[in-house]
């Protein structure tokens, strides 16, 4: 069967540079915007995943809600009112998908940009339509707004491409428990650690980081961030966590718990230990066989112990 149109029209748009002077530029100045603390909560990270596709419900469903009064006769004064509860819930959404994209690939960046300018045109045809119910032209007003969703929807559509299709804001290390096997596996002797330096080995053909720390404790989780599968193993340790290289999310080697966005997801960890001089790792809390936080204590302590034994 043949490609689609609109399939050979969105890759060709993931493929298409001309615009990326303007994405650069626009991706400088939103990671420069003074927001704080506040950019992880636009991130969604207190939520367990991104929270623009949340915030977006509200007007979307504000406009959708007002197409339909407008089918009838004498609900404009109704209409109008859900048209101002979108377009004053649109500016917060856009602010969270803004930081969102700005952590980006280029293609999906791309993307993102056709897909923003798609909802900047419905909140001005919105707008128009607004002003327009004020003044008493109705007709008009119901005019804008059928334009409106029709904008809102080639938005939406371009926004399902970015999050099935391109995969941004999906947890890129969700496979991992379910394609590492169970058990214990041997990934190297001790030696083949250095102290405080990431090192990347593998496990059933998964990528996995490990660090081994001063005091001998040994740590592994996932190697590929959640966030876009950067390589950790690649990132700076420090203060007990790891930093991805690609946009900064930070985890905490201890459990993989993301400490810092754009990451929204936590790395999948590793129970740790050390047989014969060499580092064995486990999926940890895998069904049926996880260990309690005392179990895990204990072997985190014999490792040490062991790892004091085989020298730094």
């Amino acid at each position: 069967m043949r490609q689609s149109r609109l399939l050979w029209l969105l890759d060709r748009l993931e493929r298409e540079p001309r615009g990326d002077a303007v994405i650069e530029g626009i991706r400088k100045g939103v990671r420069a915007l003074p927001l704080g603390d506040g950019r992880d909560l636009l991130h969604g990270r207190w939520l367990g995943h991104p929270v623009h596709p949340l915030m977006v419900q509200v007007p979307i469903g504000s406009w959708l809600s007002a197409a339909v009064l407008d089918l009838y006769p004498g609900r404009s004064r109704e209409a109008g009112l859900l048209v101002g509860v979108g377009l004053a819930s649109a500016a917060p959404a856009a602010l969270a998908g803004w930081v969102d994209w700005a952590e980006l690939h280029r293609q999906q960046q791309r993307v993102g940009l056709v897909h923003a300018l798609a909802n900047s045109a419905a909140v001005g045809l919105y707008a128009a339509s607004l002003t327009s119910r004020a003044r008493g032209r109705h007709a008009t007003g119901r005019a804008y707004g059928f334009l409106g969703l029709s904008a809102v929807a080639l938005g939406g559509m371009l926004g399902g491409h970015l999050a099935y299709r391109q995969a941004s804001g999906a947890n890129h290390a969700e496979e991992v428990p379910h394609v590492v096997t169970q058990g214990w596996h041997r990934i190297g002797a001790v030696a083949d650690f250095p102290v405080d330096r990431p090192v990347r080995r593998s496990v059933d053909d998964v990528p996995v980081l490990v660090v081994r720390e001063t005091g001998g404790r040994i740590h592994a989780l996932a190697e590929r961030c959640s966030h876009l599968a950067g390589p950790l193993s690649e990132g700076t340790v420090s203060d007990g966590c790891v930093r991805c290289p690609w946009h900064g999310s930070v985890f905490r080697l201890s459990d993989g718990w993301n400490v810092r966005g754009p990451a929204t997801a936590p790395q999948p960890s590793f129970d740790t230990r050390i047989t014969d001089g060499h580092v064995e790792i486990r999926l940890r809390q895998q069904d049926g066989d996880g260990q309690t936080p005392g179990e895990v204590e204990a072997g985190q302590r014999r490792t040490e112990t062991e790892a004091h034994g085989h020298g730094s």
